[in-house]
């Protein structure tokens, strides 16, 4: 179980997940909010078994760097010393490490979620750096287009778990629920007001390196949701300059596509664009 420290001494724990056969990119994975890079097997083992090498941490705060990191399973989601801006910086490194370990591969950056949000700033902070983004469950991160509210307002009813929101699939809330590694506790109440605000941005103007970009996203995600995602990916053909850009709506799906009932033909979505971008090198 690899690992390294960042700027504040806190130590991040990743996973390498080599390709199966001649690798012919690397995929850096960024988790969301409360969870943490376990709970993305079965994406992996697809990406893998075509060709792909991932890197996948748990960030400040989450999961196994979260219990290095507090000692305390309560605290699980507090970023810590540095916080967001922290948080992003480790991602970075990651970037870094990648870079360094695979000189001669294209680096494509996955984010789900909070960790599409992540992605972005990446992308804006370090367009060249990156050769592909996929963004699964993502917004335009801007006040209207980003829900701070109640993401499972619309699933309330006798009985309900506050989990509806993440899938149409029970099991996965349930799951969720049972994981020692997550939280449940929004996004506003682990960050505080002022990181919660570090949140919000728009793409990069001009970044001078046009990024092949892939937005997908359920049709009842509570989080941002299409009309949310078509405007982000506007932003970034309007703004960014980005001249391939594929937005894929799923309908009947909530916020999380890699563990809805369609995940199959998502994963296969995922690969089938990867694949026409980076082809095999066997």
């Amino acid at each position: 179980m690899p690992e390294f420290i960042d700027a504040h001494g806190v130590t991040i724990v990743y996973d390498v997940h080599p390709a199966r056969g001649a690798a012919r990119a690397v995929v850096q994975l960024l988790h969301g909010v409360g969870e943490h890079a376990g709970r993305y097997g079965a994406l992996i083992t697809a990406l893998t078994d075509a060709g792909y090498i991932v890197y996948a941490d748990d960030h400040r705060g989450h999961g196994r760097t979260g219990m290095k990191q507090h000692g305390d399973a309560a605290r699980l989601g507090h970023l810590g010393p540095g916080g967001h801006q922290a948080a992003v910086a480790a991602c970075w490194q990651l970037s870094e490490i990648i870079r360094a370990e695979n000189p001669d591969l294209p680096l494509v950056i996955l984010g789900h979620s909070w960790g599409s949000f992540l992605t972005q700033i990446l992308m804006n902070r370090h367009p060249d750096a990156y050769d592909a983004m996929i963004l699964s469950g993502s917004a335009l991160r801007l006040p209207g287009s980003l829900n701070a509210g109640d993401l499972n307002a619309r699933w309330k009813a006798n009985g309900a778990t506050g989990l509806e929101w993440l899938s149409s699939d029970p099991q996965v809330g349930t799951a969720f629920h049972d994981d020692p590694l997550t939280v449940e506790a929004p996004l506003l109440r682990l960050f505080g007001l002022v990181d919660a605000a570090r949140l919000f941005g728009r793409p990069r103007k001009n970044p001078g390196h046009d990024v092949p970009t892939l937005l997908i996203v359920g049709r009842d995600d509570p989080v941002g949701g299409p009309r949310s995602v078509h405007k982000l990916a506007d932003a970034y053909r309007a703004r960014s300059g980005f001249t391939d850009v594929t937005t894929l709506v799923y309908p009947g799906a909530r916020h999380e596509l890699f563990n809805e009932l369609c995940q199959d033909d998502v994963r296969a979505d995922v690969l089938a664009w990867l694949d026409a971008r980076f082809p095999s090198r066997a």
